[in-house]
């Protein structure tokens, strides 16, 4: 087991540059024994990921701003102070209701960071590559 004690401070964290959102990596799997993650995620307002689905069961808890989450065929309206959980296989996205908005997001397993550090370093403009990324963890898109 390599679960040990970790302290993450404000400012700190591997940064990884996602297509809407900057996500920092606050408590990385190998840290949790692959449990859980935990992600603080920056996001400007601008265009919306694709809808997609995970393998991975996740929730979010807005910090700042409001946040619009589309989960299944339904529409969360989100603001400091809340949250939602969303079971894997659930098609979601996210779109940025504010000028920007800073949330966390709980991951169970530890596939979001492999994911995300992965498509960090991909050609945004590659579509076939990060199709290619997105299968591999797991992440399907709508």
């Amino acid at each position: 087991m390599t679960e040990s004690v970790h302290l993450s401070n404000a400012g700190s964290g591997v940064e990884h540059a996602a297509p809407d959102a900057t996500v920092t990596v606050k408590i990385g799997a190998e840290h949790t024994d692959g449990q859980y993650e935990l992600f603080e995620i920056d996001a400007p307002r601008g265009d919306a990921a694709p809808p997609h689905s995970e393998s991975w069961s996740k929730a979010f808890y807005v910090l700042q701003g409001r946040i619009l989450v589309q989960a299944g065929d339904q529409g969360y309206d989100l603001g400091p102070g809340s949250s939602i959980s969303i079971p894997a296989g659930t098609l979601n996205t996210f779109s940025v209701l504010t000028p920007s908005a800073k949330f966390l997001t709980v991951s169970q397993s530890g596939r979001m960071g492999a994911f995300f550090a992965e498509l960090a370093a991909a050609d945004p403009t590659d579509y076939a590559a990060l199709g290619e990324v997105s299968a591999r963890h797991g992440v399907s898109l709508a």
